[in-house]
């Protein structure tokens, strides 16, 4: 039997930008919490947890326990979270989980970044956020191997771009033929961003000014233009508060409820270089259908989405793996996308699940919206189910760590020095400028093993602009290298 005083909802939400003052990310996140708090003042004695999204912007080792103390709060839990854009769904699943056990009435999920502040020379350093170090929540772990990182291959625009070299190679498409999908693709992201109003950049761009290279919208690694990448340059912030329905009631705020009707988490092969196929999600699959599944629905039976759109390899796996057509008229987003509508650092998805809770609030009865949330390179996924009525089978928070042990032992072997030859299954040319600066390739050996290796001195010009994938190379050395077979 549902215990309907026990039901999970978000009850609050607050978004900020800003475009002028320069300001710390702490202080930007205290902003958004007390609009936040402001919106259900009621709750403020309720609060038994804060909990901060990790903060990129420097900051301090306890922004959760300085943000409890200026915002007047004595929670009995003050926690941050580790790297991970997943995390921010991540806390709203776990604060249900517990809200519907009976182990927690109310808390306020908070984040921000402040990227172009820092860079603009704000040291952003909270005197007040230093001392012992906030609990972490979260998985921990980088999100590279030692295969990865011996040819320097970390940075998430050079990794999805070698996801999605294999992703246009599967398509038969050639890096050109491959942005102009991919151009189609985000136009409508920008669309919704130029009407959000606390979007970064709220201005149309047309498929073809996303696609095409130009001054002011480079290659940054083939096959990615600037304007297909997250901006994490921006100054953000967003706060949402999670209650029982009892409290929501209490503090009489019951009329401004949307209900958290489930959630589930699922991570991909840990280390890219071991997945046996870099095209596709099945921990995303596995997430989104728990999440459906818990109350029967599928994906016909959702109004709109938030997919998690860093890159847009995250939406293409997204999209394959949940059964949603592109260019579905229910859009793909409800905030733009982290390349229009912001990409600030871990705490983008505060966001996303703000606007949907937003949208629902004013939506038509009976509807719910779905939120994805993604961390390191496709390898982390938290997915929120959100409805305007109480969820039919309450809430329900998915185990899959049956799928999870599933997923894991999937991955293949992976080889730190090699002397012979493989195949080709991702790749991407990395640009300094209009420079090729470097070329990493993921092959599988011929005797199965996988191996991460760097264009070999001289092979970069021949390189540039081009697709190997599919390939034969010879992999030699220690680091790794490669030359690609006549």
């Amino acid at each position: 039997m549902i215990d309907e005083d026990r039901i999970p909802v978000v009850v609050a939400t607050a978004q900020r930008v800003e475009r002028v003052e320069l300001i710390g990310a702490l202080d930007l996140a205290e902003r958004v919490a007390v609009e936040a708090l402001d919106q259900a003042p009621g709750l403020r004695p309720a609060i038994g947890r804060l909990s901060v999204v990790g903060i990129l912007s420097p900051t301090g080792p306890a922004p959760a326990t300085a943000l409890a103390k200026r915002l007047g709060l004595t929670p009995g839990v003050c926690e941050t979270t580790s790297i991970g854009g997943n995390t921010p769904q991540l806390l709203v699943t776990r604060a249900a989980a517990d809200i519907a056990a009976g182990r927690l009435d109310a808390t306020l999920i908070a984040g921000a970044e402040a990227m172009r502040s820092a860079k603009a020379g704000h040291r952003g350093l909270a005197k007040d956020a230093f001392g012992d170090p906030d609990p972490a929540i979260g998985d921990d772990r980088l999100g590279t191997g030692d295969a990865e990182n011996a040819v320097g291959l970390i940075l998430p625009v050079h990794i999805y771009a070698m996801i999605e070299s294999a992703i246009a190679a599967r398509a038969g498409n050639t890096f050109e033929e491959h942005r102009a999908r991919m151009g189609r693709l985000l136009a409508p992201f920008s669309e919704v961003a130029a009407t959000h109003p606390v979007a970064w950049f709220p201005e149309r761009r047309t498929a073809d000014e996303i696609a095409t290279p130009s001054p002011d919208n480079r290659i940054v690694a083939e096959p990615y233009t600037k304007r297909m990448t997250a901006i994490l340059n921006v100054d953000q912030g967003a706060a949402v508060v999670v209650c029982s329905l009892a409290a929501a009631r209490a503090a009489g705020v019951a009329d401004r409820a949307v209900f958290v009707w489930s959630g589930a988490d699922c991570h991909d092969v840990w280390e890219p270089v071991a997945r046996p196929d870099l095209t596709t999600s099945p921990a995303i699959a596995a997430a989104a259908d728990a999440t459906l599944g818990a109350h029967g629905l599928g994906v016909d039976d959702v109004a709109a989405f938030d997919l998690y759109s860093c890159f847009p390899a995250a939406v293409e796996a997204a999209t394959e793996a949940i059964g949603l057509a592109p260019e579905d008229p229910r859009g793909l987003t409800v905030t733009g996308g982290l390349p229009y509508f912001g990409g600030p650092g871990n705490n983008y998805s505060t966001h996303g699940i703000a606007t949907m809770v937003d949208r629902l609030r004013t939506g038509d009865e009976g509807a719910c919206g779905l939120v994805s949330a993604l961390g390191w390179y496709t390898t982390k996924h938290s997915y929120g189910l959100y409805g305007t009525s109480p969820p039919p089978s309450g809430f329900v928070n998915a185990d899959l760590s049956a799928r999870q042990r599933d997923i894991d032992a999937t991955a293949l072997p992976v080889a730190m020095t090699a002397d012979g030859e493989g195949t080709v299954v991702a790749s991407t040319v990395v640009y300094d400028g209009e420079s090729a600066a470097m070329a990493p390739i993921i092959a599988t050996l011929d005797d199965g093993r996988r191996v991460v290796a760097a264009a070999a001195p001289g092979q970069l010009p021949s390189l540039s602009g081009r697709n190997v994938v599919g390939e034969r190379v010879r992999v030699t050395g220690q680091p790794l290298s490669y030359e690609v077979i006549a």
